[in-house]
């Protein structure tokens, strides 16, 4: 007897003026079941699941929840049709309880009897294998806790059919595996889970199918088991893509940057770095891993000249000739004043990278306005730099004067990323620059920076995704708590490692 799918998504199409989404879209979610949506950026996964979770509506098709048509026009339509989104960027109230943020858009006595949401909560937890303390306050919580929070919040309103967008983004392994185990227990609940990710690994271990789009189109859906990572690249992108990070060997690598005794503080005055001691090698790529906000942006900040230090720090830049600098208390004017090519990718990158409201070729002038000697600024280089960009790293934009802000996140990332590059820097800083790429355009940056560290730069890689750092860097620092507990060799280092370092399991001594 076939099994009749809980959701049928039929004909959808979306469209923002020019640019379409989503077109005639058929998509199935059968209960049970854990479904993995793959395609590149822009592709439109995140804005065929916005429809089905109420946050946008289509412009054409249908959607079915259990063979009845339905009309999704809002999130509470979603919710009361047992539909919720778990978004990459958390809905809480930082001040607010755990509890407290579940009561939130409760009606009636379920609102204030904060005992009563406390207990369907611990039962929440018993039956899925969640850890929960109710009254811990959001501001207080790991990423992973409030991911949890955002998940149990969701089920307590009934959800039968979750989304959850990019949800091993900034996890550390152990997490990862730990939520893994709770959608599986979900699964065998009756639970329908739809992911969105970029990781396909994660995908042929948790999956049981894999729904692929391009361009906004279904390309189609095949069963994990019947598959493997490379068939689903291939189906993403629509040609043979090959899958291998090479890391060259590094060759005469010289220090470029030494960091001693790195102490920064927040502005709220609580101590985010202690102590930081590394170097950082011409031709080769020093990998950063920590759990999100143990201080990796305030290490690339500092360095940068956009993050006041404590007093005893030093950051000391060496030329190729054996010249140095010292860059405390520089701004990033000041860096470029004194000949030193610096180049930083901003985890924020519309808050600090770009300006959103700007085109292409107008952030590209971001980065040499001040170098023209002349009233009228030169607009021809910029948009030049801005074809290139979009040419190499296939941006999805209707064209380079479309504000940056109405493209998808990849698609901002990678006119970020290849402006700094463009740059020719010595020394090359990346927060997060995959975040939210798909693999095609991810091994892509993976090979620019490898170019970068064969022409001498020195590169320096945050990133989450600990099989990329494996793989890509020669060195492997990690960050705990704000101090370093380790420097790995990349090519001998496990994952295990990595991960255990990360959360502090390890003895720093002798690291």
């Amino acid at each position: 007897m076939e099994q009749t799918p809980v959701v049928q998504m039929r004909g959808i199409t979306k469209r923002f003026g020019h640019v379409v989404a989503n077109s005639n879209v058929n998509l199935d979610v059968y209960q049970g079941e854990i479904l993995s949506l793959l395609g590149e950026n822009g592709s439109g996964k995140t804005t065929l699941m916005n429809m089905l979770s109420g946050i946008y509506f289509p412009d054409e098709g249908q959607i079915f929840v259990k063979g009845r048509e339905v009309t999704i026009a809002s999130p509470k339509d979603a919710f009361d049709l047992k539909i919720g989104m778990i978004h990459q960027h958390f809905k809480l109230v930082d001040v607010f309880t755990a509890v407290e943020n579940i009561s939130l858009g409760l009606e009636g006595k379920a609102l204030l009897d904060k005992k009563a949401v406390a207990a369907q909560v611990k039962e929440i937890c018993e039956k899925y294998g969640f850890e929960v303390d109710p009254n811990q306050k959001v501001y207080n919580m790991s990423v992973s806790q409030k991911q949890t929070l955002e998940i149990v919040k969701t089920l307590f309103r009934g959800a039968d059919i979750l989304i959850l967008d990019e949800p091993t983004a900034v996890l550390t392994p152990q997490e990862t595996d730990k939520l893994f185990s709770v959608l599986r227990n979900m699964k065998a609940d009756g639970k329908s889970v739809i992911i969105i990710t970029h990781k396909l690994h994660e995908v042929m271990e948790v999956s049981d199918r894999v729904a692929v789009l391009r361009k906004g189109e279904f390309i189609g859906d095949v069963a994990t088991c019947d598959t493997n990572p490379q068939e689903l690249t291939n189906m993403m992108v629509g040609r043979q893509v090959t899958l291998n990070i090479s890391r060259p060997q590094p060759e005469n690598p010289t220090p470029r940057l030494v960091v001693k005794n790195l102490n920064v503080r927040d502005s709220a005055g609580v101590q985010v770095l202690k102590d930081v001691s590394f170097t950082a090698n011409s031709g080769e790529i020093l990998g950063i891993a920590g759990i999100s906000g143990c201080g990796q942006k305030e290490l690339l900040e500092s360095i940068a000249g956009l993050q006041a230090t404590m007093s005893g720090a030093s950051i000391t830049y060496y030329d190729q000739d054996g010249g140095e600098s010292e860059l405390i208390g520089l701004n990033p004017k000041k860096i470029r004043d004194k000949g030193i090519a610096l180049s930083f990718v901003p985890e924020d990158r519309l808050g600090m990278g770009l300006v959103g409201d700007m085109n292409i070729p107008a952030n590209m002038m971001l980065r040499s306005y001040a170098e023209g000697h002349s009233f009228w600024a030169n607009r021809k280089a910029p948009k030049e730099l801005a074809d290139t960009v979009v040419e190499q790293l296939d941006v999805v934009t209707p064209d380079v004067f479309t504000p940056v802000r109405k493209l998808s996140g990849g698609n901002v990332q990678k006119v970020l990323v290849g402006r700094e590059i463009a740059a020719h820097p010595n020394v090359l800083m990346t927060a997060y620059a995959v975040r939210g790429l798909d693999i095609n355009t991810s091994y892509a940056i993976y090979d620019l920076l490898n170019e970068q560290k064969q022409r001498g730069c020195a590169v320096i890689f945050v990133g989450e995704d600990l099989d990329v750092l494996l793989e890509l860097c020669d060195r492997i620092l990690v960050l705990c708590a704000g101090q370093v507990n380790g420097i790995l060799d990349g090519p001998t280092a496990t994952k295990e490692e990595v991960g255990l370092r990360m959360t502090n399991l390890r003895n720093r001594e002798g690291a």
